[in-house]
């Protein structure tokens, strides 16, 4: 097979490579596993919280704020006695709420 020009070095350093002898060493240093999980966490800042818990007080604070704006806007209708009249005891339901909500 004729190899191209180019590749001349390649074909060398493959051919020196299978000739190399294997020895290798493959346990690792005692407690080099421990030193590096330290490595790794000792960078990592601490939560004090997860990313869900603040997600749901600001969920909390929106729910809450939103409450209190309708609340707000609506307190003089609330405030308001309407004088429950017997019809509306002896009707039926449905249409009680929908008279209700009517606001007649």
């Amino acid at each position: 097979m004729n190899r191209p020009d180019p590749l001349q070095p390649w074909w060398r350093l493959t051919a020196a490579a299978r000739r190399a002898p294997i020895a290798r060493d493959e346990a690792m240093p005692y407690g080099f596993a421990t030193r590096v999980v330290a490595r790794a966490f000792a960078d990592m800042p601490v939560a004090s919280t997860s990313l869900f818990t603040q997600l749901s007080w600001r969920a909390f604070g929106v729910a809450a704020a939103l409450a209190l704006g309708f609340l707000a806007v609506n307190f003089q209708s609330l405030t308001q006695q309407q004088p429950i009249e017997d019809t509306v005891l002896n009707a039926d339901p449905v249409s009680a709420v929908l008279d209700l909500s009517s606001g007649s």
